[in-house]
């Protein structure tokens, strides 16, 4: 696994480079060293929320590590099985790619990125909206996930985060949340 990193880590250098060459997305090498080069974080979750759309864009087409996908399980105290479930990836793919030090593809790195995305903005309403102190935004929006809501004729968010029209859905009714026009 050391291995696959510190190849993750130069695929992400050189991305970074060529993207800051261009003299486009420059906040785009922090989002991108989200890759593997350490544990994500609520620092990482903000950028990503934050990012404009083609830095993520940029991102997704370009693929992430398959190691994300396990950090993110593990810091959303989720099961890998039920992660992937929820985002409608195969456990055999994910690990397939991990072993074989290869990105995930762009369809399976927008499912990723939109979990992330969705902490991410957990992470920013409560630091806005009150005390982020000892707030942990990856465990609070996995337990929110499972939950049946009303706005979703009581269906769990989960159920809509396995494609890009439902993450925005689910994206869509944190805002409400935090507007107060949460149904």
């Amino acid at each position: 696994m050391a291995k696959s990193i510190s190849a993750a880590r130069q695929a992400m250098k050189t991305s970074s480079k060529a993207l800051t060459q261009s003299g486009r997305l420059t906040s785009t090498r922090k989002v991108l060293a989200f890759a593997c080069t350490e544990h994500l974080n609520a620092e990482t979750y903000r950028i990503l929320f934050y990012a404009e759309p083609m830095e993520r864009v940029v991102i997704v087409k370009q693929g992430i590590h398959p190691c994300v996908v396990e950090d993110l399980a593990k810091q959303m105290a989720m099961p890998k099985e039920k992660f992937l479930g929820t985002l409608g990836l195969a456990r055999a793919t994910v690990e397939r790619k991990a072993r074989e030090n290869k990105l995930l593809s762009p369809d399976e790195s927008s499912k990723v990125i939109g979990m992330a995305r969705l902490v991410g903005q957990v992470q920013a309403m409560v630091e806005e909206s009150g005390d982020p102190t000892d707030f942990d935004a990856p465990a609070w929006t996995a337990t929110w996930l499972d939950r049946p809501l009303p706005a979703l004729g009581g269906r769990k968010p989960a159920d809509f985060m396995d494609t890009a029209e439902g993450q925005q859905l689910v994206s869509n009714l944190i805002a409400r949340m935090q507007s107060g026009a949460y149904a």
